[in-house]
């Protein structure tokens, strides 16, 4: 293998590589070889049939994985000769035929780190809050626990529910005297005063008497989640079954008991710990984040465009997903894709000049992630997301992914280096951030 190197921009190189024929042979060779001991053909023993007619039979697979494998080699060793870690996917170009006896051609693009004089990061000062849990804290965890295991007992008379009681209705929707498919239920339990349905359809509801029947007309919102809904008006159709009320069970061992706990006094630790924890994992952080800003005041480099548009889709998608837990679409914000991006491009910029800086820290201290970390944090991500593994794992490989994600864990390890290093004050926590720190 030969290869040249462009400098396009201070953190954009371009490789252009060229491959023997001899090494492009031995990668399908090798390929056909590891085809050959699983294949099974009629008329051919399990690992007994001939090489050429196995590359034949599975040709387009065998070539496909021959190449991709020869490109990681190259990619490896083209980074280590020159000392670069890539903060981007690679982006492949100006391929030619992959095939025998013809010297493979191929270029690569990607981004690396700039190139900056660190500034004095060991021993610094910082304060950090200290972690203080308040009594009634507790007892509003309590209070839910009771309230997540309450009996529902129907109430007396005819109605209607009232906020705070749970009616179990049949419910229907109507346009121009046409039901709406995919609109209703039968059997639901709305708990009212809780937000869980529009507010004009919690009052519909709440006029409707016991074993009664009502209806009225209800405009979904403009930014409503559902496109096909918003800005509509539709007549819904309720037929209230039963009014209950939650009976609370009593605050005791027996109620610890059933989520998990030995004790009631058990429960109340084990809450405090886990508030304790929160809280100390967020107190950190934003210790952390004040030395971050100390240091990245005393240096200035060029970005990365690939980690600043890592961060914008981020944020993007973080705003999705709130906006979808009130019921409405990014879209309902009137803005064009372009206006969006303009408007997290200044907390982009700030996370990944962050990034940039402890990946150059991470250098410094020779910080390494291990193959085995690596995995462990695929599979983390794959019990999250449902997806496999081994087809998750060749993704990130395929798209360069895998760079990425290294990436994000030597910034953590970095972090903390830094983090261990400071001098750090615990300082009684201001009132402001206490409240804000409730759960």
């Amino acid at each position: 293998m030969e290869y040249t190197v462009e400098d396009i921009s201070p953190v954009k190189k371009k490789v252009n590589i060229t491959t023997d024929p001899k090494e492009v042979e031995a990668a399908i060779m090798g390929a056909v070889a590891l085809y050959k001991t699983s294949v099974q053909m009629d008329g051919f023993r399990k690992g007994k049939v001939p090489a050429s007619v196995v590359e034949k039979r599975f040709r387009d697979q065998i070539y496909g994985e021959a190449r991709q494998d020869l490109i990681n080699v190259h990619i490896n060793d083209v980074m280590q000769k020159l000392d670069v870690t890539p903060v981007s996917g690679l982006n492949l170009s100006d391929e030619s035929a992959f095939e025998k006896g013809q010297p493979f051609t191929y270029s690569m693009e990607f981004e690396v780190l700039p190139t900056f004089d660190l500034p004095p990061y060991e021993g610094l000062e910082v304060e950090q809050e200290k972690v203080v849990i308040k009594d009634e804290e507790v007892d509003e965890v309590l209070a839910r626990i009771r309230r997540d295991h309450a009996t529902l007992i129907p109430v007396d008379g005819d109605g209607p529910a009232v906020d705070g009681q749970i009616a179990n209705i049949d419910f229907s929707a109507y346009e121009d005297g046409k039901p709406v498919e995919g609109l209703g239920a039968n059997g639901f339990d709305l708990a009212l005063g809780e937000h869980q349905a529009l507010e004009d359809f919690e009052k519909l509801v709440k006029t409707v008497k016991l074993n009664c029947e009502g209806e009225g007309d209800i405009t979904f919102p403009a930014d409503f989640l559902a496109k096909d809904l918003a800005g509509k008006t539709l007549t819904m159709k309720v037929k209230v079954h039963a009014i209950k009320a939650r009976q609370e069970p009593e605050l005791n061992d027996d109620l610890a008991k059933k989520v998990g706990a030995e004790s009631l006094e058990k429960l109340r630790e084990g809450i405090i710990e886990s508030y304790r924890k929160s809280r100390e994992s967020l107190n950190k952080g934003a210790a952390e984040k004040k030395m971050l800003d100390q240091l990245l005041k005393l240096v200035d480099f060029p970005l990365p465009e690939s980690l600043l548009d890592v961060q914008v889709r981020s944020l993007l998608a973080d705003l999705r997903v709130r906006l979808e837990r009130q019921g409405k679409s990014l879209e309902s914000l009137g803005k064009s894709e372009e206006e969006l991006r303009k408007e997290v491009m200044p907390q982009a910029e700030e996370i990944t000049r962050s990034q940039v800086l402890l990946l150059a820290i991470a250098k410094k201290e020779n910080l390494q992630v291990s193959e085995q970390e690596v995995n462990m944090q695929l599979y983390q991500l794959c019990l999250r997301s449902g997806e496999d593994f081994k087809q998750t794992r060749e993704a990130y490989e395929r798209s360069g992914m895998m760079f990425t994600l290294r990436d994000r864990m030597l910034a953590d390890k970095a972090m903390d280096a830094v983090y261990a290093r400071a001098k750090v004050t615990e300082v009684e926590p201001r009132p402001a951030a206490a409240e804000e720190k409730k759960d």
